[in-house]
């Protein structure tokens, strides 16, 4: 290899600089009581990860993706730094290019909301479009390659680029948020996956520290890590798209750590939807999908312990804010044109609300 000149070694250690003192001026985020219906003896706490200066909980992804990259020496001063994305991650990661003067590409499907392109734009990125979710890596890898930039790859390098030991990981930051409350180590905690590395750095922290709590992860539609899981297989490849952004893959990403999952759940797109406009009547702030992905399946585990005389809390995501999704998700022209009827499912999150019973 090359020696590396001093102005380069001077030049990264100013991105680290800027980068950690990013992370020392953003606080941690909150984490939210959710009123159930009935007694049902548990707790559902969400930890609202759209606080974050992007946004959503890619913003801690993005910046443990930028120092990984730049303490391995792969970025220099004229790197252009480019993702494969649908959407959230590549807006993080436009915002820690442009912290560290580097130009950003985020290539996504043309099916990324509208708001998440003009995020992306607003922080300086450029997007670069491809028909289908399967088509991300290829095209990353070929953008990279032909100018000379940098793939940071998410797909590949969430599940080592944070630290699952702790160092005010996500895991670390709930069990201390939780020291006071009537259950301070949860029953479950519940997420979903779109690289796998959120998954990966809980349910490697709960083993670490002996933690009873399981690690249930709720697959979407048209995802592949529900079937990988359940066949122990990382070769599972599906032709088709998730249309909850942010989670399911239509591969088994190799940042998705099968070992540390206790449970898997396919929710349904539309249950995702309806649950999501549930949650943010209940905290009266628009949520997005894949908050609904997960509190669909939160709200499942709870009725097993309620059914079985438990008491206990559980945890889970709001991975980001609804207003990304103002012309989707919360638009029904956008819901009857999909083809995606929520009504069955709103009709029985009411009857949850009447009755403190989930069916």
């Amino acid at each position: 290899m090359p020696h590396q000149s001093a102005a380069h070694r001077a030049w990264i250690d100013e991105a680290v600089r800027r980068v950690e003192a990013d992370a020392q001026r953003s606080a941690d985020t909150h984490l939210h009581v959710v009123p159930l219906p009935g007694e049902p003896g548990v707790q559902l706490y969400l930890k609202d990860e759209s606080v974050h200066p992007t946004g959503s909980l890619k913003h801690r992804l993005a910046r443990s993706l930028f120092l990984y990259s730049l303490c391995n020496g792969w970025l220099h001063a004229d790197s252009v730094v480019v993702e494969a994305s649908s959407g959230s991650t590549a807006v993080s990661e436009a915002y820690f290019a442009r912290l560290i003067g580097l130009p950003f590409v985020a290539v996504m499907p043309r099916t990324t909301s509208p708001e998440k392109v003009a995020l992306i734009e607003w922080h300086g990125g450029r997007c670069h479009f491809v028909d289908h979710a399967g088509q991300v890596y290829d095209e990353a890898r070929r953008l990279a390659a032909d100018c000379g930039g940098h793939y940071l790859d998410q797909f590949t390098y969430a599940e080592r680029a944070t630290d699952w030991r702790g160092n005010n990981n996500i895991a670390e930051s709930i069990f201390e948020q939780l020291r006071a409350e009537p259950h301070p180590v949860p029953t479950w905690i519940v997420v979903s996956a779109g690289t796998g590395g959120t998954a990966a750095t809980i349910g490697r922290y709960l083993r670490y520290r002996r933690h009873p709590t399981r690690l249930l992860v709720a697959d979407p539609e048209g995802s592949a890590f529900l079937d990988g899981w359940l066949t122990d297989s990382t070769d599972v490849h599906l032709d088709t798209d998730s249309r909850i952004e942010g989670i399911g893959r239509p591969r088994v990403e190799p940042s998705f750590v099968a070992g540390v999952v206790d449970d898997m759940v396919r929710v349904p797109d539309a249950a995702s939807i309806a649950t999501m406009r549930w949650v943010s009547g209940r905290l009266g702030r628009s949520v997005g999908g894949s908050t609904g992905t997960n509190v669909w399946a939160a709200l499942g585990v709870i009725e097993q312990m309620r059914s079985r005389g438990e008491s206990g809390s559980v945890i889970s995501l709001i991975c980001d804010g609804g207003e990304r999704y103002a012309s989707t998700y919360y638009d029904d022209d956008w819901l009857r044109a999909h083809g995606i009827d929520i009504g069955p499912h709103l009709a029985q999150l009411a009857e949850y609300d009447d009755t403190g019973r989930w069916a």
